[in-house]
C-alpha cells in the first residue's frame, strides 16, 4: 500500500488557498500510484483557528469546503482534518474532527480525544472530546486514524494533564495494519526528535507502523516544524519529512525500508524556525518589506539577519539612530553589517530631538538629576522614529529585544518594545550568542567586533549591561528554571549553584516587568515556554513580593 503524506503549510481562515492545496496534493497523489493520502490536523482551516470557530459562519464554510474535496478523491482514499459541528450531545458544540472520505464518498468522522488546554493550547475551549474509536477497511488494511495529542499521552511526554483514556491503548484490541495520526505540533528547540520517539512507543505498542502528518508554516506566534514521520512496526524511523517547507512524503508499506537516523542541527533548525516565522507572519498578512533599528549590538544584528532570509535583501531597511553616547565603533559596525547583508542602511541622529525634549522637559525636572528617564527618552525617540517610518512607507518595524532583557524588563516600554512583530523574544541572549556565531560559520556575516564586545544599551556614559544585571548566562539559566520548568527559587539555586538571593531578586524583576511584556509586540515562540503565547501570569499579585 502507497501512502502520500501532505505536509502542507495552511494560512488560518484561508479556506479557498487551503482547499486548492489539499485538492493539488491529491491530484499528486493520484498521479504517484498511491492509494491513501494523509493531511494534517485542521488543513481546511489552519491550526489554531481560535474564536474564529465560535463564529456559524466559519463552520459552514469549512463544511462546505469539505464537500468541494470529497469529489477530487476519485480512486483514494483521503484523511483530511477540520473543525465540525457537534450533532450529539456534550458541553461543547464543535468537534476538532478527521474526515475519512473514500473514493469520492464521506464514510465518516473520528474525533480528537485528547484536547489539550495547557501551554498554547486552548482545545477545550471550543472542542468535546471524542468518544468512539474504529479502524477503517480498504484495500485489504485496516487503518486507524487518530489526531495529534491522541499519540502523545501514551508515550509519557503529557506532563500536564491527566487523561482519562489512551486512544492507543483503545486501538490494541482492533489490530490496525497502520496508524495514521493528523498533527498541528508546534516548533520548540530540542523538540523534533521526541515526535520520532511518541510515533515508535505508538508503533511498538500496536504492532503496526505509524505514520504522522504534521503541519508546517508559522502562523502568528507559533512555527510548525513540518518533519513528519514514518516508523516501522518496529518503531524503527524509516522516513522523515524535511523541516521548515512544504514537503510530500511517498511511503510504501510493502516495501522493505531501512531505519534511519534522525539528524539535525539544533541551532540551524532554530534559526530555521525564526526565518519561517518572519516570513509567514509577513506573507500571510500581505506585508512584504521590514524596518529594523539596527544600533551596532548583537541583537539588532541577528533579527537584520534573520529578516534578510526571510524577506530578502531588497526588503529590508536599517535605521542607524546615534546619540551623543552612541559609539563610532556601534555606528561602523551597524554600517559594515547592513553592507555584508546587503540591505539598505540609512542614519538619522537623534541628537537634535532628544535635547529638544530635555529643553521642553527641563522646567518640569527641575532640581532632579539625570536618570533612567533620560535613557529611556532616546529609546523612545527610537521607536518614534521607526513606528513614522513604518507608517509612511509602509514597513512593518521589528522589534529586536531578546528573551533575557523581556524577562528582566531590561527594555523600554513604547521605545525598543515598539513593533510589528518580537523576532527574538523567546531567544535567550546566551541563545543570541550562539547563533551568531552559528552565522560566521562559513564567512564573517556579523562583524566579530559586534560579538566580541561587552553588551550596552549606549544610552548614558559607559553603559554596560552588566552595571543593573548578573551576567546574562545566569539569567538564562533562572529562565529556565523558574519560567520553563517552574522550579522554586530554593530549587532553580540549587540546581544551578546560584546564590539565592541573586535566584530571588531576577525572579522579582520577571514579576515586575509582566506589564511591560503584556503591552509588547507578538513574538514568535521557539522555547517550552515562551512569554508571548502560552503563559499566564497576572500582573497584581502578591504571591511574588
Amino acid at each position: 500500500m502507497r501512502i502520500f503524506v501532505a505536509q502542507i503549510n495552511p494560512t488560518i481562515g484561508d479556506l479557498e488557498g487551503n482547499t486548492k492545496k489539499i485538492i493539488q496534493m491529491l491530484k499528486k497523489a493520484r498521479q504517484q500510484g498511491c492509494e491513501i493520502v494523509l493531511f494534517p490536523e485542521m488543513a481546511i482551516c489552519g491550526y489554531p483557528p481560535e474564536d474564529f470557530v465560535l463564529h456559524d459562519s466559519f463552520i459552514t464554510e469549512v463544511e462546505a469546503h469539505l464537500h468541494k474535496i470529497i469529489p477530487e478523491t476519485k480512486g483514494l482514499m483521503a484523511i483530511v482534518g477540520l473543525v465540525r459541528r457537534n450533532l450529539s450531545t456534550g458541553e461543547k458544540a464543535l468537534l476538532n474532527s478527521a474526515a475519512i472520505v473514500k473514493d469520492g464518498r464521506l464514510m465518516g468522522f473520528y474525533d480528537k480525544w485528547l484536547l489539550p488546554t495547557y501551554d498554547v493550547f486552548d482545545e477545550r475551549r471550543y472542542f468535546e472530546p471524542g468518544h468512539t474509536i474504529q479502524t477503517w477497511d480498504y484495500k485489504g488494511k485496516k487503518i486507524a486514524v487518530i489526531i495529534c495529542e491522541d499519540i502523545w499521552q501514551h508515550a509519557g511526554y503529557v506532563g500536564q494533564t491527566r487523561y482519562p483514556k489512551d486512544p492507543v491503548v483503545e486501538l490494541i484490541p482492533l489490530k490496525p495494519d497502520v496508524l495514521l495520526n493528523l498533527s498541528a505540533s508546534p516548533y520548540q528547540f530540542q523538540k523534533p526528535d521526541v515526535r520520532v520517539k511518541v510515533c515508535a512507543t505508538a508503533a511498538k505498542t500496536l504492532h503496526c507502523p505509524v505514520i504522522l502528518c504534521c503541519q508546517v508554516g508559522g502562523n502568528d506566534e507559533l512555527i510548525f516544524d513540518g518533519y513528519s514521520v514514518y516508523v516501522d512496526k518496529e518503531g524503527h524511523l524509516i522516513q522523515l519529512g524535511k523541516g521548515f517547507e512544504e514537503d510530500e512524503m511517498l511511503i510504501d508499506l510493502d516495501a522493505a525500508g531501512s531505519p534511519c537516523a534522525f539528524k539535525y542541527d539544533l541551532l540551524k533548525d532554530l534559526y530555521s524556525a525564526l526565518v519561517l516565522g518572519v516570513h509567514d507572519y509577513f506573507h500571510k498578512s500581505g506585508f512584504h518589506k521590514a524596518i529594523i533599528g539596527l544600533s551596532g549590538g548583537i541583537d539588532s544584528a541577528l533579527v537584520a539577519c534573520i529578516a534578510k532570509d526571510a524577506l530578502g535583501a531588497e526588503n529590508v531597511l536599517a535605521i542607524g539612530m546615534p546619540s551623543r553616547y552612541s559609539s563610532t565603533g556601534s555606528v561602523e559596525d551597524a554600517r559594515r553589517l547592513a553592507k555584508n547583508l546587503g540591505v539598505e542602511f540609512q542614519i538619522i541622529p537623534i541628537e537634535h530631538p532628544f535635547q529638544d525634549y530635555l529643553d521642553l522637559l527641563n522646567p518640569y525636572f527641575r532640581g532632579k538629576g539625570p536618570d533612567v528617564t533620560e535613557e529611556n527618552l532616546q529609546a523612545r525617540i527610537r521607536g518614534m522614529i521607526l513606528m513614522a517610518l513604518s507608517n509612511k512607507l509602509g514597513y512593518v518595524v521589528l522589534s529586536t529585544g531578546n528573551k533575557s532583557e523581556m524577562a528582566t524588563g531590561y527594555c523600554t516600554l513604547y521605545g525598543d518594545m515598539c513593533g510589528g512583530l518580537g523576532v527574538i523574544s523567546d531567544v535567550t541572549k546566551m541563545q543570541v550568542y550562539a547563533l551568531a556565531k552559528m552565522i560566521n560559520r562559513e564567512k564573517e556575516i556579523i562583524p566579530k567586533s559586534i560579538i566580541d564586545k561587552a553588551p550596552s544599551a549606549e544610552l548614558r556614559p559607559g553603559q554596560k549591561d552588566s552595571d543593573s544585571l548578573p551576567e546574562y548566562s545566569v539569567i538564562d539559566a533562572v529562565l529556565q528554571g523558574y519560567v520553563e520548568d517552574y522550579l522554586d527559587a530554593e530549587e532553580v539555586a540549587k540546581k544551578y549553584k546560584i546564590p539565592l538571593e541573586i535566584v530571588e531578586d531576577l525572579i522579582k524583576k520577571i514579576h515586575r516587568a509582566e506589564y511591560k511584556r503584556r503591552q509588547s509586540p507578538p513574538g514568535l515562540r521557539v522555547s517550552k515556554k515562551a512569554f508571548s503565547k502560552g503563559r499566564k501570569i497576572p500582573i497584581v499579585q502578591k504571591w511574588v513580593k
